[in-house]
Protein backbone atom coordinates (compact mmCIF):
# COMPACT_ATOMS: atom_id res chain seq x y z
CA UNK A 1 0.00 0.00 0.00
CA UNK A 2 2.59 2.43 0.56
CA UNK A 3 4.79 1.96 -2.50
CA UNK A 4 1.33 1.95 -4.18
CA UNK A 5 1.22 5.76 -2.56
CA UNK A 6 4.47 6.80 -3.31
CA UNK A 7 4.05 5.78 -6.82
CA UNK A 8 1.11 7.57 -6.99
CA UNK A 9 3.07 10.96 -6.13
CA UNK A 10 5.13 11.04 -9.75
CA UNK A 11 2.99 13.13 -11.49
CA UNK A 12 1.60 16.75 -11.74
CA UNK A 13 -0.32 19.68 -13.35
CA UNK A 14 2.02 21.95 -14.50
CA UNK A 15 -0.01 24.71 -13.50
CA UNK A 16 0.41 23.35 -9.73
CA UNK A 17 3.75 23.37 -9.91
CA UNK A 18 3.75 26.78 -10.87
CA UNK A 19 1.99 27.81 -7.90
CA UNK A 20 4.28 25.84 -5.79
CA UNK A 21 7.43 27.38 -7.56
CA UNK A 22 5.79 30.41 -6.35
CA UNK A 23 5.69 29.14 -2.95
CA UNK A 24 8.88 28.00 -2.56
CA UNK A 25 10.20 31.25 -3.63
CA UNK A 26 8.18 33.22 -0.69
CA UNK A 27 9.88 30.49 1.34
CA UNK A 28 13.01 31.73 0.03
CA UNK A 29 12.04 35.28 0.89
CA UNK A 30 11.35 34.36 4.35
CA UNK A 31 15.17 32.74 4.65
CA UNK A 32 16.74 36.14 3.81
CA UNK A 33 15.39 37.48 7.16
CA UNK A 34 12.08 39.28 5.64
CA UNK A 35 10.21 37.69 7.73
CA UNK A 36 9.45 39.86 11.14
CA UNK A 37 10.26 38.04 14.41
CA UNK A 38 12.50 35.25 12.90
CA UNK A 39 16.12 37.10 12.39
CA UNK A 40 17.71 39.63 11.64
CA UNK A 41 19.32 40.35 7.62
CA UNK A 42 22.82 40.97 8.39
CA UNK A 43 26.11 39.04 7.97
CA UNK A 44 25.34 36.53 10.59
CA UNK A 45 22.31 34.97 12.13
CA UNK A 46 20.96 34.76 15.50
CA UNK A 47 20.22 31.33 16.18
CA UNK A 48 16.64 30.97 17.52
CA UNK A 49 15.54 27.70 18.52
CA UNK A 50 12.27 26.09 17.84
CA UNK A 51 11.40 23.01 18.82
CA UNK A 52 13.89 21.44 17.05
CA UNK A 53 14.52 23.43 14.19
CA UNK A 54 16.61 26.67 14.35
CA UNK A 55 14.94 29.57 13.04
CA UNK A 56 18.15 31.46 12.53
CA UNK A 57 19.67 28.52 9.79
CA UNK A 58 18.26 29.24 6.11
CA UNK A 59 17.67 26.00 5.54
CA UNK A 60 15.74 25.04 8.34
CA UNK A 61 13.43 28.09 7.97
CA UNK A 62 13.51 27.36 4.03
CA UNK A 63 12.39 23.73 4.40
CA UNK A 64 9.66 24.84 7.12
CA UNK A 65 7.54 27.14 4.88
CA UNK A 66 8.09 25.18 1.93
CA UNK A 67 6.81 22.11 3.76
CA UNK A 68 4.07 24.87 5.26
CA UNK A 69 3.56 26.10 1.51
CA UNK A 70 2.86 22.99 -0.13
CA UNK A 71 0.38 22.10 2.90
CA UNK A 72 -1.78 24.44 2.38
CA UNK A 73 -1.89 23.94 -1.77
CA UNK A 74 -2.59 20.25 -1.21
CA UNK A 75 -5.37 21.59 1.01
CA UNK A 76 -6.89 24.94 -0.71
CA UNK A 77 -5.84 23.65 -4.34
CA UNK A 78 -4.22 26.88 -4.56
CA UNK A 79 -2.14 29.19 -2.77
CA UNK A 80 -4.68 30.88 0.06
CA UNK A 81 -2.37 32.65 2.38
CA UNK A 82 -0.29 35.70 2.13
CA UNK A 83 3.56 36.04 3.70
CA UNK A 84 2.35 36.83 6.98
CA UNK A 85 -0.47 34.48 7.01
CA UNK A 86 1.69 31.54 5.85
CA UNK A 87 4.29 32.60 8.46
CA UNK A 88 2.01 32.11 10.90
CA UNK A 89 0.25 28.74 9.58
CA UNK A 90 4.12 27.31 8.98
CA UNK A 91 4.98 27.99 12.79
CA UNK A 92 1.75 27.00 14.27
CA UNK A 93 1.81 23.72 12.00
CA UNK A 94 5.10 22.61 13.23
CA UNK A 95 4.20 23.30 17.12
CA UNK A 96 1.35 20.60 16.54
CA UNK A 97 3.75 18.23 15.24
CA UNK A 98 6.11 18.63 18.02
CA UNK A 99 2.98 18.40 20.13
CA UNK A 100 2.12 14.72 18.66
CA UNK A 101 5.43 13.65 19.55
CA UNK A 102 5.16 14.22 22.70
CA UNK A 103 1.81 12.90 23.19
CA UNK A 104 2.95 9.53 20.52
CA UNK A 105 0.32 10.41 17.76
CA UNK A 106 0.69 8.12 15.10
CA UNK A 107 1.64 8.60 11.73
CA UNK A 108 -1.23 7.36 8.95
CA UNK A 109 -1.82 3.71 7.70
CA UNK A 110 -1.51 3.29 3.89
CA UNK A 111 -5.30 2.91 3.96
CA UNK A 112 -5.77 6.44 6.32
CA UNK A 113 -3.20 8.05 3.72
CA UNK A 114 -5.67 7.26 0.59
CA UNK A 115 -8.51 8.34 2.79
CA UNK A 116 -6.89 11.50 3.62
CA UNK A 117 -5.31 12.11 -0.13
CA UNK A 118 -9.36 12.22 -1.20
CA UNK A 119 -10.29 14.70 0.76
CA UNK A 120 -7.74 16.83 -0.40
CA UNK A 121 -9.10 20.02 -2.97
CA UNK A 122 -5.92 20.13 -4.73
CA UNK A 123 -7.51 16.83 -6.16
CA UNK A 124 -11.25 17.57 -6.28
CA UNK A 125 -12.65 18.14 -9.41
CA UNK A 126 -15.85 21.06 -10.46
CA UNK A 127 -18.56 19.16 -7.92
CA UNK A 128 -15.80 19.25 -4.96
CA UNK A 129 -15.29 15.82 -4.98
CA UNK A 130 -12.13 13.55 -5.41
CA UNK A 131 -11.25 13.83 -9.34
CA UNK A 132 -9.00 10.45 -10.10
CA UNK A 133 -8.20 11.91 -13.50
CA UNK A 134 -6.75 15.05 -11.78
CA UNK A 135 -4.90 12.72 -9.22
CA UNK A 136 -3.48 11.03 -12.06
CA UNK A 137 -2.48 14.35 -13.73
CA UNK A 138 -0.57 15.20 -10.48
CA UNK A 139 1.53 12.13 -10.45
CA UNK A 140 2.26 12.26 -14.37
CA UNK A 141 5.29 14.46 -14.01
CA UNK A 142 6.10 14.69 -9.98
CA UNK A 143 9.48 12.52 -10.61
CA UNK A 144 10.82 14.80 -13.24
CA UNK A 145 10.21 17.86 -11.10
CA UNK A 146 12.90 19.22 -9.17
CA UNK A 147 11.64 21.35 -6.41
CA UNK A 148 9.55 18.79 -4.98
CA UNK A 149 10.28 14.81 -4.25
CA UNK A 150 8.00 12.23 -3.82
CA UNK A 151 9.44 11.51 -0.61
CA UNK A 152 9.25 15.02 0.69
CA UNK A 153 5.20 15.44 -0.65
CA UNK A 154 4.61 11.71 1.48
CA UNK A 155 6.15 13.13 4.30
CA UNK A 156 3.71 16.59 4.14
CA UNK A 157 1.22 14.46 3.76
CA UNK A 158 2.22 12.62 6.46
CA UNK A 159 2.43 15.49 8.69
CA UNK A 160 -0.86 16.79 7.69
CA UNK A 161 -2.50 13.77 8.95
CA UNK A 162 -1.23 14.25 12.05
CA UNK A 163 -1.52 17.62 11.87
CA UNK A 164 -5.05 17.23 11.62
CA UNK A 165 -4.94 14.34 14.20
CA UNK A 166 -3.69 16.92 16.66
CA UNK A 167 -6.15 19.76 15.79
CA UNK A 168 -9.00 17.30 16.88
CA UNK A 169 -7.55 15.97 20.55
CA UNK A 170 -7.13 20.20 21.33
CA UNK A 171 -10.73 20.98 19.91
CA UNK A 172 -12.96 18.60 22.19
CA UNK A 173 -16.27 18.52 21.83
CA UNK A 174 -16.54 21.90 21.35
CA UNK A 175 -18.31 23.24 24.52
CA UNK A 176 -21.81 25.33 24.36
CA UNK A 177 -24.72 26.78 25.74
CA UNK A 178 -28.04 25.93 24.71
CA UNK A 179 -28.85 29.65 24.30
CA UNK A 180 -25.66 30.22 21.77
CA UNK A 181 -27.66 27.50 19.89
CA UNK A 182 -30.97 29.10 19.94
CA UNK A 183 -29.49 32.62 19.03
CA UNK A 184 -27.91 31.34 16.04
CA UNK A 185 -30.52 29.26 14.83
CA UNK A 186 -32.87 32.38 15.57
CA UNK A 187 -30.82 34.48 13.25
CA UNK A 188 -30.26 32.48 10.74
CA UNK A 189 -33.61 30.66 9.89
CA UNK A 190 -36.02 33.24 11.16
CA UNK A 191 -38.07 34.29 7.93
CA UNK A 192 -38.73 37.78 7.60
CA UNK A 193 -40.96 39.79 5.65
CA UNK A 194 -39.73 43.43 5.25
CA UNK A 195 -40.42 46.40 2.81
CA UNK A 196 -37.51 48.88 1.44
CA UNK A 197 -38.10 52.28 1.40
CA UNK A 198 -35.33 54.43 -1.03
CA UNK A 199 -34.48 58.42 -1.50
CA UNK A 200 -32.27 59.61 -3.99
CA UNK A 201 -29.13 61.44 -2.46
CA UNK A 202 -28.58 63.52 -5.76
CA UNK A 203 -32.56 64.61 -5.69
CA UNK A 204 -31.84 66.20 -2.46
CA UNK A 205 -31.16 70.21 -2.77
CA UNK A 206 -31.38 71.89 0.60
CA UNK A 207 -30.26 75.82 0.56
CA UNK A 208 -26.83 75.95 1.99
CA UNK A 209 -25.37 79.16 3.24
CA UNK A 210 -21.73 79.00 1.65
CA UNK A 211 -21.06 82.16 3.09
CA UNK A 212 -17.23 83.58 3.43
CA UNK A 213 -17.18 83.42 7.32
CA UNK A 214 -19.01 79.70 6.83
CA UNK A 215 -16.61 79.08 4.04
CA UNK A 216 -13.06 80.23 6.02
CA UNK A 217 -14.06 78.35 9.64
CA UNK A 218 -14.74 75.22 7.67
CA UNK A 219 -11.12 75.59 6.05
CA UNK A 220 -9.32 76.60 9.87
CA UNK A 221 -11.37 72.92 10.97
CA UNK A 222 -10.34 70.83 8.33
CA UNK A 223 -7.14 72.48 7.06
CA UNK A 224 -5.25 68.79 7.01
CA UNK A 225 -7.25 68.17 3.93
CA UNK A 226 -5.88 70.56 1.51
CA UNK A 227 -2.43 70.11 2.56
CA UNK A 228 0.00 69.16 -0.45
CA UNK A 229 1.87 66.19 0.25
CA UNK A 230 5.25 66.35 -0.08
CA UNK A 231 6.61 65.85 -3.92
CA UNK A 232 9.59 65.07 -5.75
CA UNK A 233 10.43 67.12 -9.37
CA UNK A 234 12.48 64.95 -11.95
CA UNK A 235 13.44 64.91 -15.15
CA UNK A 236 13.72 61.53 -17.51
CA UNK A 237 15.06 59.90 -19.91
CA UNK A 238 13.03 57.64 -22.11
CA UNK A 239 14.19 54.56 -23.33
CA UNK A 240 11.18 53.41 -25.97
CA UNK A 241 10.72 50.31 -26.83
CA UNK A 242 9.44 50.99 -30.44
CA UNK A 243 13.03 52.76 -31.09
CA UNK A 244 14.65 49.59 -30.98
CA UNK A 245 11.81 46.92 -32.91
CA UNK A 246 13.72 48.11 -36.18
CA UNK A 247 17.09 46.68 -34.48
CA UNK A 248 15.88 43.17 -33.86
CA UNK A 249 16.31 40.86 -36.32
CA UNK A 250 13.15 37.67 -36.89
CA UNK A 251 13.82 34.13 -35.40
CA UNK A 252 11.50 32.27 -37.30
CA UNK A 253 11.89 29.26 -34.76
CA UNK A 254 11.68 32.09 -31.80
CA UNK A 255 8.85 33.51 -33.18
CA UNK A 256 6.59 30.08 -33.89
CA UNK A 257 7.96 28.58 -30.04
CA UNK A 258 6.15 31.99 -29.13
CA UNK A 259 2.65 31.37 -30.74
CA UNK A 260 2.74 27.98 -29.66
CA UNK A 261 2.62 28.70 -26.36
CA UNK A 262 -0.45 30.78 -26.31
CA UNK A 263 -2.12 30.37 -29.89
CA UNK A 264 -5.33 31.96 -28.14
CA UNK A 265 -3.21 35.16 -27.82
CA UNK A 266 -3.02 36.15 -31.41
CA UNK A 267 -6.72 36.31 -32.87
CA UNK A 268 -7.33 35.02 -36.36
CA UNK A 269 -8.55 37.16 -39.21
CA UNK A 270 -11.59 36.93 -39.60
CA UNK A 271 -14.26 36.67 -42.95
CA UNK A 272 -16.93 38.44 -44.71
CA UNK A 273 -19.90 36.73 -42.61
CA UNK A 274 -17.19 37.32 -39.03
CA UNK A 275 -15.69 34.17 -38.41
CA UNK A 276 -12.19 33.05 -38.48
CA UNK A 277 -10.86 32.62 -42.01
CA UNK A 278 -9.24 29.53 -41.36
CA UNK A 279 -10.78 26.59 -39.48
CA UNK A 280 -9.49 24.36 -37.09
CA UNK A 281 -10.85 21.28 -38.13
CA UNK A 282 -9.04 21.62 -41.74
CA UNK A 283 -6.48 19.56 -42.62
CA UNK A 284 -3.24 21.52 -42.09
CA UNK A 285 -5.00 24.04 -39.92
CA UNK A 286 -2.62 24.53 -37.41
CA UNK A 287 0.13 25.52 -40.29
CA UNK A 288 -2.55 27.80 -41.91
CA UNK A 289 -3.63 29.52 -38.59
CA UNK A 290 0.00 30.30 -38.02
CA UNK A 291 0.42 31.83 -41.45
CA UNK A 292 -2.77 33.63 -40.66
CA UNK A 293 -1.26 35.10 -37.88
CA UNK A 294 2.04 35.33 -38.17
CA UNK A 295 2.58 38.85 -38.72
CA UNK A 296 0.82 39.62 -35.37
CA UNK A 297 3.28 36.67 -34.03
CA UNK A 298 6.56 38.61 -35.72
CA UNK A 299 5.25 42.19 -34.19
CA UNK A 300 4.75 41.10 -30.80
CA UNK A 301 8.20 39.06 -30.83
CA UNK A 302 9.72 41.95 -32.20
CA UNK A 303 8.39 44.12 -29.28
CA UNK A 304 9.47 41.93 -26.66
CA UNK A 305 12.70 41.95 -27.84
CA UNK A 306 12.55 45.50 -28.46
CA UNK A 307 11.78 45.92 -24.78
CA UNK A 308 15.25 44.22 -23.51
CA UNK A 309 16.92 46.05 -25.84
CA UNK A 310 15.09 49.65 -24.19
CA UNK A 311 16.08 48.17 -20.62
CA UNK A 312 19.81 47.45 -21.44
CA UNK A 313 20.24 51.06 -22.94
CA UNK A 314 18.53 52.49 -19.65
CA UNK A 315 21.06 50.07 -17.73
CA UNK A 316 23.91 50.97 -19.69
CA UNK A 317 22.92 54.85 -19.33
CA UNK A 318 22.65 54.26 -15.13
CA UNK A 319 25.93 52.43 -15.57
CA UNK A 320 27.89 55.29 -17.01
CA UNK A 321 26.50 58.22 -14.77
CA UNK A 322 27.83 55.97 -12.19
CA UNK A 323 31.27 55.21 -13.36
CA UNK A 324 32.24 58.35 -14.83
CA UNK A 325 30.65 60.10 -11.08
CA UNK A 326 28.58 62.76 -13.38
CA UNK A 327 27.41 65.71 -11.40
CA UNK A 328 24.22 66.91 -11.94
CA UNK A 329 25.37 70.24 -13.55
CA UNK A 330 26.70 68.15 -16.39
CA UNK A 331 24.17 65.39 -17.02
CA UNK A 332 22.53 66.95 -19.79
CA UNK A 333 26.31 67.53 -21.68
CA UNK A 334 26.83 64.13 -20.92
CA UNK A 335 23.50 62.94 -22.09
CA UNK A 336 23.89 65.05 -25.68
CA UNK A 337 26.91 63.43 -25.73
CA UNK A 338 25.42 60.40 -26.01
CA UNK A 339 23.05 61.52 -28.40
CA UNK A 340 20.00 60.97 -25.65
CA UNK A 341 17.92 64.04 -24.04
CA UNK A 342 15.68 64.46 -20.82
CA UNK A 343 12.43 65.68 -20.58
CA UNK A 344 10.58 67.66 -17.84
CA UNK A 345 7.75 65.51 -15.52
CA UNK A 346 5.57 67.66 -13.88
CA UNK A 347 5.99 67.36 -9.73
CA UNK A 348 4.21 64.45 -8.02
CA UNK A 349 3.20 63.11 -4.42
CA UNK A 350 4.24 59.70 -3.31
CA UNK A 351 0.66 58.36 -3.60
CA UNK A 352 0.30 60.23 -7.41
CA UNK A 353 2.90 58.31 -10.30
CA UNK A 354 2.66 59.95 -13.32
CA UNK A 355 0.50 59.07 -15.61
CA UNK A 356 2.76 59.11 -18.40
CA UNK A 357 4.56 56.07 -17.04
CA UNK A 358 1.51 54.33 -16.38
CA UNK A 359 0.72 55.18 -12.53
CA UNK A 360 3.08 52.81 -11.59
CA UNK A 361 3.52 53.11 -7.73
CA UNK A 362 7.39 51.51 -8.10
CA UNK A 363 7.83 54.71 -10.01
CA UNK A 364 7.18 56.83 -7.72
CA UNK A 365 8.97 54.75 -4.87
CA UNK A 366 12.02 55.23 -6.75
CA UNK A 367 12.02 58.95 -7.50
CA UNK A 368 11.28 59.41 -3.80
CA UNK A 369 14.50 57.77 -3.07
CA UNK A 370 16.66 60.40 -5.28
CA UNK A 371 17.95 63.47 -3.64
CA UNK A 372 21.41 65.03 -3.46
CA UNK A 373 23.16 62.02 -2.43
CA UNK A 374 21.64 59.92 -5.56
CA UNK A 375 21.18 61.94 -8.28
CA UNK A 376 19.64 59.48 -10.87
CA UNK A 377 17.38 55.96 -10.58
CA UNK A 378 17.85 52.62 -12.15
CA UNK A 379 16.38 52.04 -15.33
CA UNK A 380 12.74 51.44 -14.65
CA UNK A 381 9.88 49.42 -16.91
CA UNK A 382 7.26 51.66 -18.36
CA UNK A 383 4.26 50.93 -20.47
CA UNK A 384 6.26 51.76 -23.47
CA UNK A 385 9.30 51.13 -23.11
CA UNK A 386 12.01 52.32 -20.22
CA UNK A 387 13.11 55.88 -18.29
CA UNK A 388 15.68 56.83 -15.90
CA UNK A 389 14.57 59.63 -13.79
CA UNK A 390 17.13 62.52 -12.73
CA UNK A 391 16.71 64.17 -9.72
CA UNK A 392 15.79 68.12 -9.87
CA UNK A 393 13.62 69.09 -6.28
CA UNK A 394 12.31 67.60 -3.33
CA UNK A 395 9.62 69.73 -2.39
CA UNK A 396 8.39 69.47 1.15
CA UNK A 397 4.89 69.20 1.99
CA UNK A 398 2.97 72.72 1.46
CA UNK A 399 -0.12 74.22 3.73
CA UNK A 400 -1.71 76.40 1.02
CA UNK A 401 -3.68 79.56 1.48
CA UNK A 402 -7.30 79.52 1.55
CA UNK A 403 -7.75 81.71 -0.99
CA UNK A 404 -5.56 78.97 -3.65
CA UNK A 405 -7.75 76.46 -2.18
CA UNK A 406 -11.28 78.54 -1.99
CA UNK A 407 -13.20 76.87 -4.81
CA UNK A 408 -12.06 73.47 -3.41
CA UNK A 409 -13.06 74.23 0.16
CA UNK A 410 -16.56 75.44 -1.34
CA UNK A 411 -17.40 72.44 -2.83
CA UNK A 412 -16.50 70.20 0.12
CA UNK A 413 -18.19 72.15 2.10
CA UNK A 414 -21.43 72.05 0.21
CA UNK A 415 -21.25 68.54 -0.15
CA UNK A 416 -20.64 68.30 3.66
CA UNK A 417 -23.56 70.13 4.45
CA UNK A 418 -25.71 68.28 2.03
CA UNK A 419 -24.56 65.27 3.92
CA UNK A 420 -25.83 66.46 7.13
CA UNK A 421 -29.02 67.92 6.26
CA UNK A 422 -29.90 64.61 4.09
CA UNK A 423 -29.09 62.19 7.56
CA UNK A 424 -31.07 64.76 9.72
CA UNK A 425 -33.61 64.94 7.19
CA UNK A 426 -33.74 60.92 6.87
CA UNK A 427 -33.92 60.93 10.80
CA UNK A 428 -37.27 63.53 10.78
CA UNK A 429 -38.57 61.14 8.39
CA UNK A 430 -37.88 57.96 9.61
CA UNK A 431 -39.94 59.63 12.88
CA UNK A 432 -42.85 60.44 10.79
CA UNK A 433 -42.90 57.09 8.52
CA UNK A 434 -42.84 55.08 11.66
CA UNK A 435 -45.78 56.48 13.49
CA UNK A 436 -47.65 56.15 10.20
CA UNK A 437 -46.98 52.41 10.01
CA UNK A 438 -47.93 51.90 13.65
CA UNK A 439 -51.11 53.66 13.22
CA UNK A 440 -51.70 50.87 11.03
CA UNK A 441 -50.64 52.04 7.30
CA UNK A 442 -47.81 50.14 5.25
CA UNK A 443 -45.02 51.17 4.30
CA UNK A 444 -45.71 51.97 0.94
CA UNK A 445 -48.62 54.10 2.04
CA UNK A 446 -46.89 55.87 4.78
CA UNK A 447 -44.07 57.09 1.76
CA UNK A 448 -46.63 57.85 -0.88
CA UNK A 449 -45.94 61.73 -0.13
CA UNK A 450 -42.62 63.49 0.59
CA UNK A 451 -41.71 62.84 4.33
CA UNK A 452 -39.32 65.43 5.85
CA UNK A 453 -39.01 66.51 2.61
CA UNK A 454 -37.69 63.38 1.10
CA UNK A 455 -39.44 61.61 -1.76
CA UNK A 456 -39.57 57.71 -1.15
CA UNK A 457 -39.92 54.70 -2.96
CA UNK A 458 -41.22 51.60 -1.36
CA UNK A 459 -41.02 48.09 -2.70
CA UNK A 460 -42.05 44.98 -0.13
CA UNK A 461 -39.72 42.21 -0.67
CA UNK A 462 -40.82 38.35 -0.72
CA UNK A 463 -40.34 36.31 2.69
CA UNK A 464 -36.70 35.03 3.47
CA UNK A 465 -34.10 33.87 5.93
CA UNK A 466 -30.50 35.43 6.14
CA UNK A 467 -29.54 31.59 5.13
CA UNK A 468 -30.85 32.15 2.07
CA UNK A 469 -31.27 36.40 1.58
CA UNK A 470 -32.32 37.67 -1.37
CA UNK A 471 -29.42 38.80 -3.91
CA UNK A 472 -31.05 41.94 -4.79
CA UNK A 473 -31.15 43.27 -1.52
CA UNK A 474 -28.12 45.70 -0.44
CA UNK A 475 -26.09 44.02 2.33
CA UNK A 476 -27.08 47.57 4.57
CA UNK A 477 -30.34 45.66 4.63
CA UNK A 478 -29.01 42.45 6.83
CA UNK A 479 -26.97 44.42 8.87
CA UNK A 480 -30.46 46.87 10.07
CA UNK A 481 -32.11 43.78 10.33
CA UNK A 482 -29.51 43.02 13.39
CA UNK A 483 -31.90 45.41 15.79
CA UNK A 484 -35.37 45.28 14.15
CA UNK A 485 -38.29 43.59 15.83
CA UNK A 486 -41.73 42.62 13.84
CA UNK A 487 -43.41 46.22 13.11
CA UNK A 488 -40.36 48.35 13.63
CA UNK A 489 -38.69 50.97 10.97
CA UNK A 490 -34.71 51.12 10.68
CA UNK A 491 -33.00 54.54 10.85
CA UNK A 492 -32.18 56.25 7.39
CA UNK A 493 -28.83 54.29 6.23
CA UNK A 494 -26.80 55.69 3.91
CA UNK A 495 -25.28 53.94 1.26
CA UNK A 496 -23.76 55.23 -1.75
CA UNK A 497 -25.99 57.63 -3.63
CA UNK A 498 -28.98 57.10 -1.65
CA UNK A 499 -30.88 56.59 1.76
CA UNK A 500 -32.41 53.65 2.88
CA UNK A 501 -35.36 53.08 5.37
CA UNK A 502 -36.40 49.54 6.39
CA UNK A 503 -39.71 48.16 8.05
CA UNK A 504 -39.89 44.69 9.34
CA UNK A 505 -43.53 43.79 8.61
CA UNK A 506 -43.41 40.23 9.99
CA UNK A 507 -40.58 37.73 11.77
CA UNK A 508 -41.43 34.34 12.25
CA UNK A 509 -39.08 32.53 14.57
CA UNK A 510 -38.08 29.24 13.98
CA UNK A 511 -38.43 26.17 16.10
CA UNK A 512 -35.61 26.13 18.91
CA UNK A 513 -35.78 22.85 20.67
CA UNK A 514 -33.65 19.98 20.22
CA UNK A 515 -36.24 17.98 18.17
CA UNK A 516 -35.78 20.18 15.16
CA UNK A 517 -33.30 18.76 12.71
CA UNK A 518 -31.67 22.33 12.18
CA UNK A 519 -30.98 23.10 15.78
CA UNK A 520 -28.74 19.71 15.22
CA UNK A 521 -27.22 20.54 12.51
CA UNK A 522 -26.56 24.18 14.12
CA UNK A 523 -25.05 23.32 17.34
CA UNK A 524 -22.93 20.85 15.87
CA UNK A 525 -21.31 24.01 13.71
CA UNK A 526 -21.22 25.81 16.02
CA UNK A 527 -19.48 22.91 18.32
CA UNK A 528 -17.23 22.91 15.31
CA UNK A 529 -16.65 26.26 14.78
CA UNK A 530 -15.90 26.75 18.85
CA UNK A 531 -13.17 23.73 19.15
CA UNK A 532 -11.17 24.54 15.83
CA UNK A 533 -10.71 28.32 17.67
CA UNK A 534 -9.49 26.81 21.12
CA UNK A 535 -7.22 24.64 19.00
CA UNK A 536 -5.74 26.95 17.33
CA UNK A 537 -5.70 29.31 20.55
CA UNK A 538 -3.45 26.80 22.21
CA UNK A 539 -1.22 26.12 19.36
CA UNK A 540 -0.77 30.27 19.07
CA UNK A 541 0.13 30.33 22.49
CA UNK A 542 3.06 27.49 21.68
CA UNK A 543 4.23 29.38 19.08
CA UNK A 544 4.20 33.05 21.07
CA UNK A 545 6.14 31.13 23.91
CA UNK A 546 8.54 29.23 22.33
CA UNK A 547 9.39 32.50 20.19
CA UNK A 548 9.37 34.81 23.04
CA UNK A 549 12.08 32.54 24.74
CA UNK A 550 14.46 33.29 22.38
CA UNK A 551 12.90 36.93 21.06
CA UNK A 552 15.74 40.06 20.88
CA UNK A 553 15.81 42.37 23.87
CA UNK A 554 14.01 45.47 23.48
CA UNK A 555 15.40 48.59 24.49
Amino acid sequence: MISWIQKTFQQHFRIIFLGLLVMIIIAFVFTIGAAPGLGEAGTKALDRPFYGLNLGNQEDQQNLFRDAGVSVFLQAGFSALGGEQLQAYALQRHAALHLADQLHVPGPTGADLIDYVKTLRAFAGENGTFEPARYAQFRDNLKVDATLTERDVSRILSDDYRYTQVQKLLAGPGYLLPVDVKQQLARAEAQWTIAVASTDYAAFSPAIDSSEPNLTKFFEENAFRYEIPPQVSVRAVRFPAAAYVSQVPTDDAAVRALYDSNPARFPKPTGPDGKPAVSVAAPGAAEADFAAVRPQVVAAFKLERARNLAAKAASDLTLALFEGKVAAAATEAFLAARKLQSSPVAPFSRTSPPAEFGGFPEIASEAFRLGTARQFSDALPTPDGSVVLLWQESIPALQPLFAEVRAKVASDYAEDQKRKRFVEAGRAARAQIESLVRSGKSLEQAVAAPVGGLAFTAQAVPAFTLREPPATLEPAVFGALESLDQGGVSEMITTGPKGILVHVASKTLPPTDEFNPRYVETRAQIAAFVGSRNAGDYLNELVEKELAKTAPATP
